[in-house]
């Protein structure tokens, strides 16, 4: 893995360390990539060289209960919209970036959008949200919630349990679950490893949440991605399809041999359309 160009320890939401590695052109477009539930920032590898990093500067947070950044135990810390939008706060004001990009991959989009619901969109230059959507829980539309709940990799349940054979078990079968080709045996065992870090009580508390982001999206006036794969089983039609709907400036990129990460499975068509909406956004503010 490409080493970072630098790291900061950013205090976040109730002083909760936060683990913030930066990597790519320090005087480029200021872009957060903000990864998904158990992962770390380790999740965006193929992002952090390349032409995206070179025209980009990329921070690159481990979110609280993750990676290296600080684990409370309060179920509160994690079960709603003001810590994560807290600390992402945090990382703007502390980082001094100036109108950035927020890129949430599945929960991370969550992220993005507590952040858009608390602070508003003043702040940035636009956002997307891949393999997610503007709503979780009972709020996520019912044929979507039943393929998921019907698919065991994707419900993880062993996941949240202490038990440390059926966690790992299940952990493996979650990441498989995110691809359309299964990554490599190498890879695999990385993001196991990653994915471990983080303890069952957070995935449990961060994951099981009940919002409807619906109002604060149609609030925005940003502008805005939806990209998903089209082998997509977390992430499920209608899911982004709605989520698309919903935004005043929004656009829709489909991966055509992706499941749940296309920056992992088509990383240069990705990477050059990331880029691409990077600049556009960049463009438009200096206009």
């Amino acid at each position: 893995m490409t080493a970072p160009r630098c790291t900061h320890t950013v205090t976040g939401w109730q002083d909760v360390p936060l683990y913030v590695p930066e990597y790519g052109n320090p005087d480029g477009i200021p872009v957060v990539l903000i990864h998904g539930w158990s992962q770390s920032h380790q999740s965006w590898t193929r992002q952090l060289s390349g032409p995206l990093a070179e025209h980009c500067r990329l921070i690159v947070p481990d979110l609280r209960g993750h990676g290296l950044s600080g684990k409370p135990d309060a179920t509160e810390a994690y079960d709603n919209s003001a810590p994560w939008a807290g600390d992402l706060h945090a990382i703007i004001e502390t980082l001094a970036l100036k109108r950035p990009l927020l890129i949430g991959w599945s929960m991370g989009g969550w992220v993005v959008q507590d952040y858009l619901r608390v602070q508003g969109d003043k702040a940035i230059s636009g956002f997307s949200l891949i393999g997610s959507s503007g709503s979780t829980g009972r709020y996520s539309p019912v044929e979507a919630l039943e393929r998921r709940e019907n698919d065991s990799a994707v419900r993880a349940t062993d996941m949240y349990g202490e038990e440390l054979g059926a966690n790992l078990v299940a952990t493996v079968a979650f990441l498989k679950a995110c691809f359309a080709t299964p990554p490599d045996p190498d890879d695999l065992a990385i993001m196991t490893g990653f994915n471990m870090l983080c303890p069952p009580h957070v995935r449990l508390a961060s994951r099981k949440r009940h919002e409807d982001y619906g109002p604060d999206l149609a609030k925005t006036s940003v502008p805005a991605l939806v990209q998903w794969g089209v082998h997509e089983r977390l992430a499920v039609s209608p899911m982004p399809e709605k989520t698309v709907e919903i935004l005043p400036n929004g656009r829709a990129i489909k991966y055509a041999h992706s499941g749940h990460a296309p920056f992992w499975e088509e990383t240069e068509a990705f990477n050059a359309d990331l880029l691409a909406f990077a600049q556009s956004c960049y463009a438009k503010d200096r206009t």
